[in-house]
Parts: C-alpha cells; sequence; structure tokens
C-alpha cells in the first residue's frame, strides 16, 4: 500500500502526464488552466480516498478498543477475588438455603450439618450459589460459609483410609458412608485428610468435594 508521500508524488506524475496530453492537442493557452483544474479534481480524488482510510482505521480503533472492553470484562475477578467453581464448608449447623441473593427469596430448605462439604458455582458481593453433595443448587449467605475444606462419603458402606497416596498403602481407618473428614491437601488423585485425632491418605474418587469440575449441572 502507497504511504501518503508515495501516493501524492504518483498522483502528481499522472497531472504532468495529463497536461502534456493536453498540450500536444494545441491547448497550450489553456494549459495552466486546465492543469489547476486537473489538480483539483485529483487531490479531490485523492483526499477522498485518504479519508475513507482514515474513517477504515478509526472503525478498526474502535473495533479493536471494544475488543479489548470485552477482554478486560473477561478477565475481571470475581466479588471475592476466589475461583469459581470452589469448595467451601458451612459454618453452622443451622443455615438457609434461598432461591436467590437474598433474605427476600424464598427459603428452600435449612441446612442442620457444620462442615458439609458445598460447592461455590456462583457468587455477588454477600451471597453465594452452592451445590451440595446431594446435587441441590441454592443461595447461602457469605458469613454462613467456611474457607477449610471437608469431604464427604456419600455412597454406600465404607471408604478406605492409608497411610500414604497409594492403592497398596496400608489401611489406617475407614470413613463411613454419610461422614466428613476435614482436607489438609489434595494432589494426583490423593486426598490428605484428618478425622479427630485420626489422619492419612483417602482416593479422591471416593469421596465427594474433590473434583475440580462442577458437580451441580
Amino acid at each position: 500500500m502507497l504511504g501518503f508521500a508515495g501516493a501524492w508524488r504518483a498522483c502528481a506524475r499522472t497531472l504532468r502526464a495529463a497536461c502534456s496530453k493536453r498540450a500536444k492537442r494545441g491547448q497550450g493557452a489553456d494549459g495552466q488552466g486546465f492543469e489547476a483544474r486537473a489538480r483539483m479534481s485529483l487531490a479531490g480524488r485523492f483526499l477522498r480516498g485518504r479519508a475513507s482510510v482514515i474513517g477504515a482505521g478509526l472503525g478498526l480503533l474502535v473495533a479493536m478498543q471494544a475488543g479489548q472492553g470485552l477482554s478486560a470484562d473477561e478477565d475481571r475477578p470475581t466479588p471475592s477475588g476466589l475461583p469459581v467453581p470452589r469448595y467451601v464448608s458451612l459454618k453452622f449447623n443451622q443455615v438457609n438455603a434461598r432461591s436467590g441473593p437474598g433474605d427476600d427469596h424464598r427459603l428452600l430448605w435449612v441446612y442442620h450439618v457444620r462442615g458439609l462439604p458445598v460447592q461455590v458455582v456462583a457468587e455477588n458481593n454477600e451471597w453465594r450459589r452452592i451445590c451440595d453433595p446431594d446435587g441441590s443448587l441454592s443461595w447461602v449467605h457469605e458469613r454462613t460459609t467456611d474457607g477449610h475444606r471437608t469431604v464427604m462419603r456419600t455412597r454406600a458402606g465404607p471408604a478406605t483410609i492409608r497411610d500414604r497416596p497409594r492403592p497398596d498403602g496400608a489401611v489406617t481407618a475407614y470413613l463411613a458412608s454419610r461422614a466428613l473428614a476435614a482436607v489438609d491437601r489434595c494432589a494426583k488423585g490423593w486426598c490428605k485428610v484428618h478425622v479427630g485425632t485420626t489422619s492419612g491418605w483417602i482416593d479422591a474418587a471416593d469421596v465427594w468435594g474433590a473434583k475440580d469440575a462442577p458437580q451441580c449441572r
């Protein structure tokens, strides 16, 4: 693409060629007038083309700025600054579960299990939308949740707790069905948990509250 100076030089060469051609046809007396008119005509076309290019450039700039705005929105952190989804636990033995983020929304049920693992799937400044181990969704106030993680054995029968994160690790305890265990950390498909004074490793697939993917659909 020609730059501004290059395009103007090309325009001038076209102008000189047109004037020379008219002069050879015996219009030398009118040559200067023709040259002025030709210069104005060519300049007008050139400037109109230049304006179109500038207009297109401005349009591109606006589009780029709009795209940058969308990226900024997409990168905007959550109200808490923490990732969603994430796991928390219930802080109290009585937690109201509502249909929406506010005390004016309908009461769905009341949780009566302190330490119940739940997954935060949405949030605003004060309320958290949670998924519970039974696959139910509701809204609870953020003050009723705790950042300490727990897991629950939701299947029938106990889950094995071992002394190391391997299937052949020695059995140290069992986590009964519907029982809770506090989580120290999870890595490579295993979670280090403790219940009272007993601790060990449990297969993440054997409990609810260890998978990163959203648990409620």
